[in-house]
């Protein structure tokens, strides 16, 4: 009997890793067909305790770089709220290469992105612009992105093993947007 249960759970977890794969971005760019909505507020529906870190340049750099990818790609505020709170998440918004022993699996950059899984080379990957669009790539295949928790919104594109881990970010994601999104 543990052995079926375990063989199902298993089924179902490479369902949801396959299902990953195929839903995440694999080309470089995002369809820019959605325009941002201009003057409209990013708003805060935050789910649970909020988590929030004190940035340094580098991490400023790639809020920044976030924001002009998601504007690049034609989406709205929303967008790159997800977007940051997916990678101070991942990575707390650095840029991170292989890291040895402590590496999850062959994750990198700032979305924690894996070559394996089709989100492109480890330089792509490596790449703040690439890495957003890729990400976004995957989110605009979300049905209903717009309107649903950002946690689920962001789960639904990284299937993480920690599906309730983005939510904690929604704070500072929204006040980093609401800074740095019109400079």
């Amino acid at each position: 009997m543990n052995t079926i249960l375990r063989k199902s759970v298993l089924g179902i977890a490479g369902l949801a890793f396959t299902g990953g794969v195929f839903a995440g971005p694999i080309a470089a760019h995002a369809d820019t067909a959605h325009a941002a909505t201009a003057g409209k507020p990013v708003a805060v529906q935050a789910e649970g305790k909020q988590s929030s870190i004190t940035l340094n340049g580098e991490q400023t750099a790639n809020v920044k770089a976030i924001i002009a990818a998601t504007k690049k790609a034609g989406l709205p505020e929303r967008a790159a709220v997800i977007s940051i709170a997916t990678s101070l998440q991942e990575s707390k918004l650095e840029n991170l290469g292989h890291l040895g022993d402590t590496n999850d699996h062959d994750s990198l950059g700032l979305f924690q992105q894996r070559p394996s899984s089709g989100w492109g080379t480890p330089e792509q990957i490596t790449n703040p612009e690439y890495s957003t669009l890729a990400f976004l790539k995957g989110l605009k295949q979300v049905d209903g992105w717009q309107d649903m928790p950002l946690t689920e919104a962001a789960q639904t594109v990284q299937v993480s093993a920690y599906p309730d881990a983005y939510a904690q970010w929604e704070n500072q994601a929204t006040d980093l947007v609401n800074q740095h999104w019109n400079k």
